[in-house]
């Protein structure tokens, strides 16, 4: 099987050799830990790896704190290294530093070697820090852009949710359900999940930039295939075609046409509310199944107007900002 360096490891293994080879030539002490340190501290995203860094260093100041107070007390023992680890571990966690107490003990352990603590020690201890995390973050400046990813998830989603809705409209009109129906449902969600995760590492690259409109995106959509389950479910529960589910699978169909991403939904909405109206002045059901069925479709509707809704909200909540970076459309209208 064949495996292929991904960017971090390659990032990872350059940074801890340049870390070591720093400290060394610096003269430090426990060289060797800064490359520990920069294995540790190389993330995923870049937000991520400033607070690896910040968290680190807090526990460090925290560990060194409170292990040379220990020492000084008690001897550089290794009883006094146990009561330490007492000590710092729900300290650490209490204020959120879990990340940080491994490294931060194995700093300690340079001290509880040594046998003794003065300002030098200390320095070093720090230094050793500083570069491996340091050197961390600067190789997490460079993260590989993923917005045209991104964009082929997008448009990978909305072709998946076309086709979703022509499948609904189908069933709809001849209550005969394909037989890529779940496999469409399946593969729409595994699209979903990988496009969100991936926005959301987008969004997590940006350490002044604003890039929450991905993730926004994604979360509308994955909003929307809930929905998409419930009327298929709905739809499940109906035995019979009726007029109504005519008017309904000719909506699906034009909602499926109509989709896009910046598409405000408010004409589909329109629409959808003109079909209610025309199925509540209809002649009342005869029979009981045919209300029953009445009934189900009733609440397709209703599911379609909630699927409509969620991104006509999605459009007002972006900010002008927003608008004006994503929306392809924003420009031609500015000039025109």
């Amino acid at each position: 099987m064949k495996h292929r360096l991904g960017m971090r490891t390659i990032k990872t293994a350059i940074g801890a050799t340049i870390a070591i080879l720093m400290a060394q030539s610096l003269g430090l002490k426990y060289a060797l830990s800064a490359g520990i340190i920069t294995v540790l501290s190389v993330q995923n995203t870049k937000k991520k790896s400033l607070e690896i860094a910040l968290l680190r260093l807090n526990s460090t100041l925290l560990a060194l704190g409170i292990s040379c107070i220990l020492f000084l007390l008690l001897g550089f023992h290794p009883v006094a290294f146990g009561i330490y680890l007492l000590i710092f571990i729900p300290i650490a966690a209490h204020f959120k530093l879990s990340d940080g107490i491994v490294v931060s003990s194995v700093l300690v352990t340079h001290l509880l070697g040594e046998g003794y603590v003065n300002l030098s020690l200390l320095i070093n201890e720090l230094m050793l820090m500083f570069i491996g995390a340091g050197i961390a973050l600067i190789f997490n400046l460079y993260m590989p852009k993923m917005i045209h990813q991104i964009k082929k998830d997008q448009d990978d989603i909305e072709e998946h949710l076309r086709t979703v809705l022509f499948c609904l409209a189908n069933t709809t009109r001849s209550q005969s359900v394909s037989i890529d129906e779940e496999a469409l449902f399946l593969s729409l969600a595994n699209r979903l999940e990988i496009a969100r995760l991936r926005a959301e590492q987008n969004r997590q690259n940006y350490l002044f930039d604003e890039m929450t409109y991905y993730a926004q995106y994604m979360e509308m959509r994955t909003m929307q295939y809930h929905v998409l389950t419930n009327m298929r479910q709905t739809l499940g529960k109906v035995v019979m075609t009726l007029e109504q589910s005519i008017m309904l699978a000719d909506l699906t169909e034009h909602i499926a046409m109509s989709l896009h991403e910046f598409n405000t939904a408010d004409d589909l909405i329109k629409k959808t509310k003109a079909v209610l109206t025309s199925c509540r002045n209809q002649e009342l059901p005869k029979t009981r199944e045919e209300f029953e069925n009445r009934a189900m479709l009733f609440q397709y509707l209703n599911d379609v107007m909630h699927l409509l809704e969620i991104k006509r909200q999605f459009i007002a909540n972006l900010t002008d900002e927003q608008v004006r970076k994503f929306n392809p459309y924003a420009l031609e209208e500015a000039i025109n």
